[in-house]
């Protein structure tokens, strides 16, 4: 939910039976128990910076929710495409980013305690299959070499945030975007694991059906993932649709092709329901209870451009409709299967 202050900023109003409440407050009615906040080092304004979220943790505990912290350690976006060292941190070495990366983490999270928002779980990276602070810590296919250098990053970060709460075990994820790939998630845990990160407690997966493929090969990845590396695995971020009108260019999705189990989850308001309720069966099957949950990926984000200048990708992805109502894909997060919070009208497209 790290887009909701922005939202609200432009005006969006989430509502809940025709009831208008904040947003973390309806994913709480529904049963969530986590949210997931972003934080990037200096961002442009406006953006996912550390004080947007304490505001957003704040509110968060506020409802009865736990936190998943992700720094991005980056100022703009991370993900396997770009990986860009902080502006403020540039030129420094191999040995000084570990320092710099220890002590950012460490604070971050003492941060967040001080402020009455202790973080319950924290995410080393965003989607870190090829590395992360490039150029220091790129990893490539083969080259053993360059697997020691993103390593020590991510222990030296593992070690700065359990320095920041030192009393209390402070779950660790690592997050790869190849949820419904076998092959490329067992590479990158081997290799890691090889290099010498072990102390972590979570693999964290990306999971798009339309661009990482059917729940089967979900469900193939999440039991190899469990069996052989014998670590709790979690979906950090997924999203389905609950519509295809009025999408346009650019859209992440348009078109029922798009979709590998459109006969049976198409792309309505039911569809999605069932989408998650199948994800998370899914994940109540992983060997040894190994299936932690799952996140959605901005739910309530509706309106807010993802950079200056561009248009929304994803509103047809949301859990609420074009007016800010809650869809009844939300249901899923209860842990009675078939619960309602409310009665909701119908959703407009």
């Amino acid at each position: 939910m790290s887009f909701t202050l922005q939202e609200e900023a432009a005006g969006t109003a989430f509502s809940d039976g025709g009831e208008r409440l904040p947003i973390e407050r309806i994913l709480a009615a529904h049963g969530a128990n986590y949210v997931r906040l972003r934080v990037w080092v200096n961002p442009p304004p406006g953006y996912s910076d550390e004080r947007s979220a304490l505001e957003l943790a704040r509110r968060a505990k506020d409802a009865g929710l736990k936190i998943l912290l992700v720094p991005h350690y980056s100022d703009f976006w991370a993900d396997p495409y770009s990986q860009q060292t902080p502006a403020a941190w540039h030129g420094a070495d191999l040995a000084a980013m570990l320092g710099t990366v220890r002590t950012y983490t460490r604070d971050l999270v003492a941060t967040f305690a001080e402020h009455g928002t202790p973080v319950d779980m924290i995410q080393i990276g965003n989607e870190i299959t090829n590395g992360m602070l490039w150029p220091l810590g790129a990893v490539q296919h083969g080259a053993a070499q360059d697997w020691s250098p993103f390593a020590t990053l991510v222990n030296s970060a593992i070690t700065g945030a359990r320095e920041g709460e030192p009393h209390r075990h402070l779950s660790v994820v690592l997050h790869i975007d190849s949820g419904g790939d076998a092959s490329r998630s067992q590479y990158f845990f081997d290799k890691l694991m090889h290099a010498g990160v072990t102390a972590f407690d979570v693999i964290g997966l990306t999971y798009y059906p339309y661009w990482n493929g059917s729940l089967a090969d979900l469900r193939a990845n999440l039991a190899n993932l469990a069996a052989r590396y014998h670590k709790k695995i979690l979906i950090v971020e997924t999203a389905y649709p609950w519509t295809l009108a009025g999408t346009k260019p650019g859209d992440w999705v348009r078109t029922a092709d798009q979709l590998p189990d459109r006969k049976t989850l198409p792309a309505t308001a039911e569809g999605q329901e069932n989408y998650f309720r199948q994800l998370r069966r899914l994940l109540q099957e992983v060997p040894d209870h190994r299936g932690l949950g799952f996140f959605v990926w901005e739910p309530g984000w509706l309106t807010v451009d993802p950079k200056a200048g561009e248009r929304i990708p994803t509103a047809n992805l949301a859990m609420f409709d074009g007016h800010g109502a809650a869809l009844p894909s939300l249901d899923a997060f209860s842990a009675q299967d078939g619960s309602a919070a409310r009665p909701r009208p119908r959703p407009s497209e």
